[in-house]
């Protein structure tokens, strides 16, 4: 029927079929038809996909919110934080994360001891039952002890129970050291979100931060002259200064310090523990 079919293409984009059977297809009719047809179909994807994409977007600013809130230094959502004191005096707190390890612990108490400097150290407690020996070297020098929880997770989405036991593991393997001073918290990376400070606020418990950080900044930490030049610049009474010390990788930390300090005395600045500096906001 259509093998002898002669196809001509007519002024307004028409399509005839001419031959035995005078087929006539009009094209145009048939693509403005279809195109009717599935205006609605394209219309309700389009609004499926600004949906899907609306949420995705609500999605990522709200975890990016909650993420920059689960690392904020100077709020939480329960109990009370200190990322540093409110003082006239210049005082200052150096605190040092994780340790205490068998080989560098000697070499900072001696460090300290040769500039009489008193410091706390927020010690893990898979480590503190690991070198209770080296507990008993920092807290024998005059130095405060801290929590950093036992096996240094991210304390985010913890359970309750499993919180419990990351803090009151670390205070035993302190206590069994023979520490008997106030123990005070701090949360690894600083991370903690709605369970970690509830616990805290439910035992009366700081979360104790800090105001200076220079190793996160790239520029800053392989460079131990540029560490202590941004410590000491930017220090202001009741300051609290984060370093790591404890591991073979700190070794520009461990330059670092001394030039803080010296730097910092040069400025009348005092070294003081976490709790004495805790002891004069309560003073004021």
């Amino acid at each position: 029927m259509f093998s002898s079919a002669r196809a001509l293409v007519a002024p307004g984009n028409v399509l005839r079929y001419e031959g035995s059977g005078s087929l006539v297809c009009c094209f145009s009719a048939t693509i403005q038809f279809a195109l009717l047809a599935s205006t609605p179909i394209l219309q309700k994807l389009t609004d499926m996909m600004k949906k899907v994409l609306i949420s995705t977007l609500v999605l990522l600013c709200a975890f990016y919110g909650l993420w920059q809130l689960s690392s904020a230094r100077s709020f939480q959502l329960f109990g009370e934080l200190v990322q540093r004191v409110d003082t006239d005096e210049k005082v200052i707190a150096l605190t040092f994360d994780d340790g205490p390890s068998k080989r560098y612990t000697a070499e900072i108490v001696a460090l300290l001891q040769q500039q009489q400097v008193k410091a706390t150290f927020f010690v893990t407690g898979k480590e503190a039952e690991q070198n209770p020996g080296e507990v008993r070297q920092l807290y024998q020098a005059g130095h405060q002890l801290g929590n950093h929880s036992f096996s240094h997770p991210r304390m985010l989405f913890m359970s309750p129970a499993a919180i419990a036991d990351e803090v009151e593991r670390t205070d035993a393997a302190i206590r069994a050291a023979g520490y008997q001073g106030e123990i005070l918290f701090r949360p690894p990376y600083g991370k903690k979100f709605v369970m970690l400070p509830w616990y805290l606020a439910q035992h009366k418990r700081l979360t104790i931060m800090w105001d200076l950080e220079p190793e996160t900044d790239p520029k800053l930490a392989n460079d131990a002259r540029a560490m202590a030049d941004y410590v000491i610049n930017n220090t202001r009474p009741g300051s609290i200064v984060l370093l790591h010390l404890m591991y073979q990788s700190r070794q520009s930390s461990r330059e670092a310090l001394p030039l803080i300090i010296q730097g910092l005395k040069r400025q009348g600045y005092r070294f003081v523990t976490v709790s004495e500096l805790l002891a004069m906001r309560a003073e004021r």
